[in-house]
């Protein structure tokens, strides 16, 4: 098994992977809504339009928890009552936290006892990875165990492109994001990698609100949860030179979840029914996860943390726990396909980045596009400069 943190030195390397520089700018943590735009456009309520706490307090229950964190939301996965939250629909960086959305994407799609082989470009991908080759296949759920358990980069852009391609994989992310009322979403890649890819915060994010309704939605599917629910597994490789002389054709090596607040790990919460944790330099340490306690479940998020997650996400279930019906909810969660508040479209907001892992060129240079009308008249004004130019060359 291969698992590299990502550091400032990984970031730096791995070529076949490596954007243009980003912009010198710090991006916004926070990207604002569209002009005008009122609270009572705000997907789950107008509460949640607040950047701050938001929480309407009641008798006898606890404060909040003091969570260093530039977003985070408690919700009752059951009914959808938002329970608390702070900036829920602040846009940051996902890290790894994106994969709940490639699995929502992806499990419903791809046959789980299908065979894939990797491309090369797919195990050279930066960060975590759980080790494979394109020298063997592999069944899409050894893939999916990989992504989620371990949040192997490598098995994100095998399984991308099992899907048809990265392009592919990505509109329909986005387009899932977007079935489910996740509006704050959008993806530039299936595994969370921001600044090796050269994606910032406007090519490549998500909320606390989008991560809870995601998970929510994944949890529903049986063979998400048991991805999810996984601690150990066995991970198919190449035999060894001792294997092969048994007749193995097939050798492999255990795996273990990073979610460390499943049952018997070192922060183990009683309940956990699955979550995923994420990092990277930019994003910083993220988090969602449910649980359920007394025949209730909670749902939380954690965005931009500055410590890793399993003590603010322990005291924020906690909480969940303790208030569930004693506060009023400050919003809800949506359900998909609801046409009540209305929410910002990110994914048509006019910066779409295309397709980063699907290039070849060296540079890993973006094309950032405007939509809509500004979209159309640059696409207008390039023709026109292209006949120009040909019209004087031909007069030549």
């Amino acid at each position: 098994m291969i698992t590299v943190p990502l550091t400032s030195a990984s970031l730096a390397a791995a070529p076949a992977f490596t954007a243009a520089p980003a912009a010198a700018a710090a991006p916004p943590a926070r990207l604002a809504g569209p002009p005008g735009a009122a609270p009572d456009d705000t997907v789950g309520g107008p509460q949640l339009a607040g950047r701050g706490v938001v929480l309407n307090r009641a008798p006898g229950v606890p404060a909040l928890p003091k969570v260093t964190a530039g977003s985070y939301l408690i919700a009752d996965a059951d009914t959808g009552d938002v329970l608390a939250a702070k900036d829920p629909h602040g846009q940051y960086l996902p890290a790894s936290t994106i994969k709940t959305l490639t699995a929502l994407t992806l499990v419903p799609k791809l046959d789980p006892n299908r065979l894939v082989q990797p491309s090369q470009a797919a195990c050279n991908v930066e960060g975590t990875k759980v080790g494979l080759t394109p020298k063997m296949r592999y069944k899409v759920s050894d893939l999916f165990h990989a992504m989620l358990m371990m949040s192997a980069n490598d098995a994100s852009v095998t399984l991308a492109e099992a899907h048809g391609g990265m392009r592919k994989t990505l509109a329909d992310m986005n387009a899932e994001a977007r079935r489910i009322n996740a509006r704050d979403t959008l993806a530039g890649s299936p595994n969370g990698l921001d600044k090796d890819l050269g994606l910032s915060v406007r090519t490549q994010h998500t909320s606390a609100y989008d991560l809870a309704l995601i998970l929510r939605e994944g949890m529903k599917h049986p063979a998400y949860r048991q991805y999810m629910q996984a601690i150990d597994y066995k991970f198919p490789a190449p035999p060894t030179k001792q294997e092969r002389k048994k007749g193995k054709k097939v050798g492999g090596y255990p795996i273990h979840t990073h979610n460390r607040m499943l049952p018997g790990e070192r922060h183990s919460y009683t309940g956990m029914l699955g979550g995923k944790n994420g990092y990277t330099i930019a994003a910083q340490q993220t988090f969602v996860a449910q649980a359920r306690r007394g025949g209730h479940t909670i749902v939380i998020s954690l965005m931009k943390a500055d410590q890793p997650p399993s003590e603010y996400a322990t005291d924020l279930l906690n909480w969940g726990f303790a208030a569930r019906g004693k506060v009023e909810p400050v919003g809800a969660l949506v359900a998909p396909g609801s046409t009540g508040q209305k929410g910002r479209d990110a994914a048509a907001d006019g910066v779409l980045p295309d397709a980063p892992l699907a290039s070849d060129d060296a540079s890993r240079k973006w094309l950032l596009v405007g939509g809509g009308a500004t979209g159309a008249l640059l696409a207008i004004a390039v023709l026109f400069v292209v006949l120009r130019r040909r019209r004087r060359l031909e007069s030549r």
